[in-house]
């Protein structure tokens, strides 16, 4: 076995580059592994039994919001239920846990987007985030249609849509192999013209420049450093299991797929874990 790296596990880092698979890195407390490389060779994952809050480093014996202690989950505003439903979003009510965060989070460009994982969804991101928050997710095809100024306008709009679409993924569909292609283009403007009217109240409310569909939008593809896709897919969790092994088969969105199963990895993010690979 190689030397071990060991510390606070997050999520795994990816970069896109056109026409080639996404490349991944796996954070370990201040080192970063690199995994493409490591394709067809064995992993061995070993939770050391402890987790320290990404914000604070409090210790504590469960991970909250994907790596938080609980006090820091009940006063972070990255915390706040409003992160899962944006469109309840009270920051103009001046009871934002922090105006600050807020600001710089929220209150920023976010855009509305059909994605194609284990098949069609909408979803929202910061602008900042994209391509990140659809490698993370696990899209192969990731179209962004509609563009406005701030994170709850951006759930209200995703609230529209996802009664015609889905706005969940099928973890375990999108693990078995690569969706089928989608004319994403044809969808999103389907979904535009079935909601014009209200589009339109919602630009009355925030005005005509806070929401805009993208002119000509591009679809983005995406591809994934998968050798072989499991047939069944089998979820391991540190919960369960401390030491997690297997030969490296696959990357896709957060799961490393190994050859005895699969792992979340960002919901283990804070978990202190050794990892070494078999050399």
């Amino acid at each position: 076995m190689t030397q071990p790296l060991s510390g606070a596990l997050r999520k795994m880092e990816s970069l896109l580059k056109e026409g080639q698979p996404v490349e991944y890195q796996l954070p370990l407390g201040d080192d970063r592994l690199p995994l493409n490389e490591l394709m067809g060779k064995k992993l061995t994952l070993e939770y050391q039994g402890e987790i320290n809050c990404c914000h604070c480093g409090r210790k504590t014996r469960k991970s909250f919001s994907q790596g938080f202690c609980y006090p820091c989950f009940k006063k972070l505003p990255q915390c706040d239920s409003c992160i899962m439903s944006p469109e309840k979003c009270h920051y103009h009510e001046g009871t934002c846990r922090d105006a600050a965060w807020g600001e710089k989070f929220c209150m920023t460009d976010h855009v509305v987007y059909l994605a194609n994982s284990s098949g069609l969804k909408v979803g929202i991101t910061r602008a900042t985030q994209v391509p990140t928050r659809w490698v993370d997710q696990g899209a192969t095809q990731a179209l962004p249609f509609v563009r406005v100024s701030t994170r709850q306008q951006s759930g209200l709009i995703e609230t529209l849509f996802k009664a015609f679409v889905n706005d969940r993924t099928n973890w375990r569909a999108m693990l078995k192999g690569t969706a089928e292609p989608l004319d994403l283009k044809t969808q999103a403007s389907d979904l535009l013209e079935m909601n014009a009217s209200r589009l339109e109240a919602l630009q009355e409310q925030f005005g005509l420049q806070a929401i805009t569909p993208v002119a000509d939008p591009e679809v983005v593809d995406i591809r994934y450093p998968v050798e072989q896709y499991p047939v069944k897919v089998t979820s391991m969790s540190f919960d369960k299991k401390p030491l997690i092994e297997g030969v490296l088969m696959g990357i896709k969105g957060q799961y490393l797929i190994l050859d005895t199963g699969v792992i979340n990895i960002r919901k283990h993010t804070s978990y202190q874990v050794n990892v070494s690979v078999a050399a």
